[in-house]
């Protein structure tokens, strides 16, 4: 299904580009003054709801406990390592015999009492101030606040931290699947996509590896892998099960009164990375094409790792190439590209160009990660107005861009893109190293965009209209607007007819809980 663009014309706050751009800037004022001969009725409980936030916008701790209690919908960008705190995974490192590194302050393999180790079951015993550098070294925590080395520029930071970590992943996916769930429970969020990549993509790289296939010969590079994928996909869908399992477990989802985190539906998108030689993006992008054809867990197909790197900029159109040519072949299959995680400076100027572009006109992405560098781009205008046309989300990550780029407030272009009628989320990115989670990301919303509730509210129902879910929507044309015919009253109880359309869409079923949800939440801040 083709999510329906946001309808300019209606959308909340945006009878024009200005209007738009006034009402999302930090100058705008939390109200608009009525004429004193005005004779207003009685106001709606989305009204007064957002009476509530205009006074309280200012108030951090206020704010925090309206924003938390807030549905949220979906979080539609989460990687899943770099979404897990660094006190899990060293807890996880003492629990599973692995070290800490004295140079690095980073996780290790045994054996622990070789020179430069220090158990990681010792940290929190005896070891005290190592921990709080090692909780450092696997976060980007306090940087913001100018903590930690001024010659280390975030994204240097923010990318090892991966490093830091990773012996702590190996075995324990289903537990930080657990943490993300848990985490969108907290924050009220009902639907995650987070990015997994199973290890039986592991049984094709190295057989494939020894091939001779031109990198841009992707004919030929899908035949040699033709015979490989089909045992690679059958052990990663096992392997997704025991996740699964283990999650399921961890929450203990089989006893009664249930865990709010049994109730957040996790889907996953298969991340291929950008930075290793081709014909290994490749084989990844062909692997997560082929399990989300056999798997409907599978939400859709991704390329990961910094857009900055040298391979992943001298591979970006190749990489483009890559997708368009999967996607022609696999049409059904959901992409969604970081694209556009870049600033000025951080790349040749040349490299801020075309990246978003690319990713819309050639790879054909159904929504875009990050899109930071919009503004750079000659034809952003017009690609804007296309996103817009064709309901390409993008998915705006205020605390990571803060982290790796250092654009932020009035010089990230969440503003820009709503102007032009562009659909946003907001999502988390990587909340464990970011020290964050999604109702910051809401908080910084509030009082670094000056976004409102009609704005908070219409990117919340973005984040369902523009997820990867099954199903048709429950809204006929205009998120929030007219819904369809069989369920005329979302915020209130289906009947008969309703109960059928939803029992056939899981989209419109999660929508409709959130529209509950909503209503809910009015009433409580009316």
């Amino acid at each position: 299904m083709t999510a329906a663009p946001t309808d300019r014309r209606r959308r909340p706050g945006a009878g024009s580009a200005l209007a738009a751009l006034l009402a999302a800037s930090p100058l705008a004022g939390p109200s608009v003054a009525v004429a004193a001969d005005a004779k207003p009725g009685p106001r709606t409980a989305e009204a007064r709801t957002a009476a509530y936030l205009d006074r309280i916008a200012a108030d951090g701790p206020q704010l925090r406990m309206f924003l938390q209690a807030m549905p949220k919908g979906a979080d539609l960008h989460s990687h899943v390592g770099g979404s897990v705190y660094a006190e899990d995974f060293l807890r996880w490192a003492g629990n599973d015999g692995l070290c800490i590194a004295t140079d690095t302050n980073r996780i290790a393999a045994p054996p622990c009492d070789a020179p430069g180790r220090v158990a990681a079951r010792e940290l929190m015993d005896r070891e005290h101030s190592r921990y709080g550098r090692a909780v450092d070294a696997l976060s980007t925590r306090g940087l913001e606040s100018g903590v930690g080395d001024p010659e280390t520029p975030g994204h240097d930071r923010f990318f090892s931290a991966f490093e830091g970590f990773s012996a702590a992943m190996r075995g324990n996916i289903g537990k930080e699947i657990a943490a993300v769930r848990e985490a969108a429970a907290y924050n009220n969020v009902s639907y995650v996509e987070v990015m997994v990549m199973p290890p039986a993509v592991r049984d094709i790289l190295d057989p494939f590896a020894a091939t001779t296939e031109d990198s841009s010969d992707f004919l030929a590079l899908s035949a040699a892998l033709a015979p490989l994928l089909p045992r690679a996909v059958a052990e990663a869908r096992r392997t997704l099960d025991g996740y699964e399992a283990e999650a399921a477990a961890i929450e203990k989802c089989d006893i009664l009164p249930a865990n709010p985190a049994c109730a957040v539906t996790v889907r996953y998108q298969i991340p291929a990375r950008r930075n290793p030689w081709p014909k290994t993006a490749f084989a990844e992008l062909a692997f997560g094409f082929a399990l989300a054809k056999a798997d409907p867990r599978i939400a859709g197909v991704n390329l990961t790792g910094p857009e900055h790197d040298p391979v992943s900029i001298r591979d970006y159109g190749l990489h483009m190439r890559m997708v368009a040519f999967l996607k022609a072949r696999n049409p059904d299959v959901r992409i969604s590209l970081h694209a556009g995680e870049l600033t000025l400076g951080l790349v040749a100027p040349r490299d801020l160009r075309f990246h978003i572009q690319d990713a819309v006109s050639v790879a054909g992405a159904n929504r875009i990660g990050h899109g930071v560098s919009i503004a750079y781009e000659p034809e952003a205008r017009d690609l804007m107005r296309r996103m817009a046309r064709d309901g390409i989300a993008v998915e705006i990550n205020l605390t990571s861009n803060a982290a790796i780029l250092g654009v932020k407030g009035r010089d990230h272009p969440l503003a820009l893109y709503r102007s032009e009628g562009v659909p946003v989320v907001l999502s988390t990115d990587d909340q464990g190293v970011s020290r964050s989670d999604m109702t910051n990301e809401y908080m910084r919303a509030v009082r670094e965009q000056g976004l409102r509730y009609p704005a908070l509210k219409e990117i919340i129902r973005n984040s369902l209209q523009y997820a990867f879910i099954p199903g048709p929507s429950l809204w006929r044309s205009r998120v929030g607007g007219a819904a369809v015919a069989a369920c005329p009253a979302p915020a209130k109880s289906p009947d008969a007819a309703c109960s059928r359309f939803l029992d056939t869409s899981p989209k419109a079923r999660l929508q409709w809980r959130l529209e509950q949800d909503l209503a809910k939440f009015e009433r409580e801040h009316d």
